[in-house]
């Protein structure tokens, strides 16, 4: 890793860090990277749990385990012996890794389920079809319950690391105003109007309370959605206030701990210029927020294509593969590949250009993983992207 602070470097990371968290917008290789580096981890001896969002098939390929699910998997040692081996490396006895997916429904119902002051109530929220319909949509809802699943498990001594790869939301650090966000949901001007004439009938809703006007504009909302549902509605949101006050509570705790000097945000972009603004900008807000940034991973850089004569006319008409080929043949394809070495030199250099900035902006050690020929999909590919992570020891 090439080091432009002294922040460290990711062996630095998951060898002392108990959470580590990969922040970035979906595409840029969060959950390939969050994955390789608990397996670098488990290899140091340490017992590591990776907690994933939205995994690919071929993760799950790559770790030897089935399709992940919002119960933890246990991944092969002989996985671990793989990496090992491919790395020239002996494995520190110990170390473990297990794998999850954040089921996000299944988090935000336990958040209800912890917080409802009574099993009555719990029942009625949990199974009230607005409830249903929007408790994975709820401004918030996905982020919040990813990182107050990341509360419960960093509560176990079960593990020394855990490892996160955030949300793919539009904003990738959505999790620090989530709690916010869902309050307002729930306090919101329009939401109370609603629940004003169930609030004071105790269960029934009368429209006498709202006034004439209001009365009216609700007789003809309910002509278009029917009055069950919005007594559903308001029901919904009365209930489900009782619960909010435990939720800021967990909200609270998780911005505890994530504060904690014992946590790493790892930024992760791609060398594409809008990436690069967004790992400036998610720098910036981790930054105020008080959440310590440990470093940052540049993914799919165009390596620096070689140089070549020229005039690659005679090189290929010297290679017994293509003794076939006419000569007009020969130069189209001289001439095809002279452009496709220019366009790669071209990427380079533009890859160069957005790492250098977003150097000079971020003091932090940054790393680069070359643009791969194939997707993650195996133990030899995850090898190969944790070298570029943290060189093999030997």
């Amino acid at each position: 890793m090439e080091t432009t602070g002294s922040e460290g470097t990711l062996d630095d990371v998951i060898r002392r860090k108990r959470i580590v968290l990969v922040v970035g917008s979906g595409g840029v290789g969060k959950t390939t990277t969050a994955a390789t580096l608990g397996l670098l981890a488990a290899l140091r001896g340490r017992r590591v749990l990776v907690l994933t969002i939205d995994p690919a098939r071929r993760l799950a390929d790559a770790l030897s385990v089935s399709a992940l699910s919002h119960e933890i998997q246990k991944v092969p040692q002989e996985r671990l012996r793989i990496l090992a081996a491919a790395r020239g490396e002996t494995p520190v006895p110990g170390g473990v890794l297990d794998a999850m997916m954040l089921d996000q429904k299944r988090a935000f119902d336990d958040l209800v389920t912890r917080y409802a002051p009574d099993p009555k109530l719990r029942e009625r929220v949990l199974h009230n079809q607005i409830y249903q319909q929007i408790s994975s949509a709820l401004a918030g809802s996905h982020e919040y319950a990813a990182m107050s699943r990341l509360f419960e498990l960093s509560q176990l001594e079960r593990y020394d690391l855990l490892v996160m790869d955030t949300p793919p939301t539009e904003n990738a650090i959505d999790f620090l105003d989530a709690p916010d966000k869902m309050s307002r949901a729930v306090d919101s001007e329009a939401i109370q109007w609603i629940m004003k004439p169930y609030l004071q009938q105790a269960g029934s809703l009368s429209l006498r309370l709202l006034g004439m006007g209001g009365a009216i504009m609700l007789r003809g909302l309910a002509r278009f959605v029917g009055s069950a549902f919005l007594s559903q509605v308001a029901e919904f949101f009365v209930e489900f206030q009782q619960v909010l006050g435990g939720f800021r509570e967990r909200a609270q705790k998780v911005t505890a701990l994530m504060q904690k000097p014992d946590v790493a945000f790892l930024l992760a972009c791609s060398p594409e210029p809008l990436s690069i603004d967004e790992a400036l900008y998610f720098y910036e807000r981790l930054s105020r927020a008080k959440m310590p940034t440990s470093g940052c991973i540049v993914n799919r850089v165009h390596p620096h294509a070689r140089e070549v004569p020229s005039d690659l006319l005679p090189l290929l008409s010297a290679r017994p593969e293509l003794s076939g080929f006419a000569s007009d043949d020969l130069a189209s394809l001289a001439d095809q590949l002279q452009r496709t070495y220019s366009e790669q030199r071209i990427l380079a250099l533009t890859d160069e250009a957005s790492i250098k900035r977003l150097r000079q902006k971020i003091p932090l050690p940054l790393c680069q993983i070359p643009l791969l020929e194939q997707d993650v999909h195996d133990a030899a590919s995850i090898a190969t992207v944790s070298r570029y992570l943290i060189p093999p020891t030997h």
